[in-house]
């Protein structure tokens, strides 16, 4: 995908996710009777604003498209007309002031639900969990489990595919806790595996464990060529049955793949079958990042039959009603991992290098619209969770922080004093440029190290 191209869904991904955090504090303030006086998306210098409503609202798109606000009418921040002074956010009740201040980071989570409910309905493509044959001597192949055992179950939590899968075993690893996988034909295993290892969580952080993803044997012919790819490059063709690289013979596809990976921007001699005639070619796997590893990749598919396709796949689909109850209980499953992968960083548990920045999350919103709508919305139902989650910190300028004066507010009878808030705003700022600072470092880790 290309560098426009990222740019834009990300652009376009912000601008979902920040609209509806703000109009989340905007509804709440109209509801509450405080005036708001401009809705922003975006920062800095205005590009375009318009006025709107009883209450002329300036609604503005501004320059630096990473966020947004809601500037409301306070006495703290200038002169207000005394007819309407009643409408003053600081004159209103702590508990109006709570409910719109936390109204931003519901509507993240309300959103979710809503992308959650969509897809659920629509019906989710998966991999089913079924597992492929564990490496010898891991604890996977120990406990005895084989190619082709379906886990149902990780410590009694549901998983329907294999990303469920995925995230189950992440959740009760990075906590410690022992491992109960239950399967499809009844039995149960237990695993005894070393503590996970927690430095980049990107990475394939379940292959220690023995759990591989299953991939029935598929021939090594080729099905698909991208046209920018490096074997259309090299002259591979729809078809063509690839009998070696470099000298060694390709069984299946598998061993294909693993071949490439290995020769990231270095020749590979192929060997190919095409209508019944043999010949030879090289090519130079284009080099990528795949999760902090460099590996070469081809552009090219293989050749799958579809029966043996249709055996590994399930789908995710729920009725109207149900689809909404799961939307919400995936969105709440999402925020406690979320909270807790925040809170292990915090102690020391899981490494700060998988805090990802901006660019991580614009690389990421690319791939996932190159994926199709279903990946997309998936994606920011994802980062809306995160938002909502973030937002809810108890740090000052975070809405998280505003809650905690609030909540200090309730129990003394009286507000914070603005000594007290202003030295929270240094504190809050030194924090979340520190934060930011760190997302960004890890973001060119990453680049750089591909």
């Amino acid at each position: 995908m290309s560098v426009l191209s990222t740019i834009l869904w990300f652009l376009v991904a912000i601008g979902i996710l920040v609209v509806v955090h703000e109009f989340g504090h905007y509804l709440a303030a109209r509801l509450a009777g405080v005036k708001v006086l401009r809705f922003s998306v975006g920062f800095g210098k205005p590009l375009l604003s318009r006025r709107f409503g009883r209450d002329r609202t300036e609604w503005v798109l501004s320059a630096l498209p990473f966020g947004g606000y809601v500037k409301m009418l306070d006495e703290r921040e200038g002169e207000v007309p005394a007819a309407e002074a009643h409408r003053s956010f600081n004159r209103a009740t702590v508990w109006r002031r709570f409910g719109i201040v936390s109204a931003g980071p519901i509507a993240n989570f309300l959103l979710a639900i809503v992308f959650y409910w969509a897809l659920f309905l629509h019906g989710l493509p998966a991999m089913k969990p079924m597992i492929g044959e564990p490496p010898a001597g891991t604890p996977a192949a120990q406990a005895g489990l084989a190619a082709g055992d379906e886990i149902r179950r990780v410590n009694g939590n549901e998983t329907q595919s294999f990303q469920d899968l995925r995230l189950n075993l992440l959740r009760a690893g990075v906590a410690g806790d022992a491992l109960v996988l239950e399967l499809a034909n009844g039995r149960s295993v237990r695993l005894d595996a070393a503590p996970m290892q927690t430095e980049n969580l990107e990475q394939d952080i379940l292959r220690p464990l023995g759990i591989v993803r299953y991939d029935p044997e598929i021939e090594p012919v080729i099905d698909k060529v991208l046209p920018d790819g490096a074997a259309a490059r090299a002259g591979l063709r729809a078809g063509d049955r690839v009998i070696a690289a470099n000298g060694t013979s390709m069984a299946n596809w598998q061993d294909l793949v693993q071949s490439v990976r290995r020769h990231p921007a270095k020749p590979l001699r192929i060997e190919y079958e095409r209508q019944g005639q043999r010949g030879e070619l090289t090519v130079v796997p284009d080099a990528v990042d795949e999760a902090g590893e460099r590996v070469g990749k081809i552009g090219a598919g293989p050749k799958i039959d579809e029966s043996t396709l249709a055996a590994l796949m399930t789908e995710v689909r729920y009725g109207p009603i149900d689809a909404l109850w799961h939307g919400a209980v995936k969105t709440w499953d999402m925020s406690l991992f979320t909270l807790e992968m925040m809170g292990r960083m915090a102690m020391g548990q899981v490494s700060w290098k998988n805090l990802s920045g901006p660019l991580t999350i614009a690389d990421y919103a690319g791939q996932s619209a190159a994926l199709g709508w279903v990946s997309f919305v998936g994606f920011l139902a994802l980062v809306s969770v995160s938002l909502g989650v973030l937002n809810l910190l108890p740090i000052p300028l975070l809405d998280g922080g505003h809650l905690m004066y609030y909540v200090a507010e309730v129990f003394t009878g009286r507000p914070v004093s603005e000594r007290t808030m202003e030295i929270g705003s240094r504190v809050g700022l030194i924090l979340l440029l520190l934060l930011m600072s760190f997302a960004l470092f890890n973001d060119l880790q990453r680049l750089i190290g591909g």
